[in-house]
């Protein structure tokens, strides 16, 4: 999942040089952040796909960098094949790294 990254971070390499990409089997959906109540979060329907989680400090206030988190099963329930899957986590990297620059998508997944 994370080598879907690939293109798009040789085109930004230099934006992109604080961000990590992670992958989560399923999201924690007992966190109120995660159900979409809190920015970073994107859903399909209730479900949440992926998460950008902002640079901060963990509790033992070291800072953190900012990281878009992949949920695996639910990325993988909604694909209907291996290239439809594949699209699908291109889109949902499209829109996550395009939040964390603060452009519109289309800047993204542009020429």
């Amino acid at each position: 999942m994370v080598e879907a990254l690939e293109p798009i971070e040789s085109r930004w390499a230099d934006d992109l040089a604080m961000l990590d990409v992670a992958v989560d089997e399923v999201p924690d959906v007992r966190r109120p952040d995660v159900r979409g109540l809190g920015e970073g979060v994107l859903l399909d329907g209730a479900v949440p796909l992926s998460r950008l989680v902002p640079v901060g400090v963990d509790r033992n206030g070291v800072p953190t960098r900012a990281r878009i988190v992949l949920y695996r099963r639910p990325l993988e329930a909604r694909a209907k094949d291996p290239a439809d899957l594949a699209d699908l986590i291109n889109e949902v990297l499209i829109e996550q790294v395009a939040t964390y620059l603060g452009v519109d998508p289309e800047v993204i997944d542009g020429p």
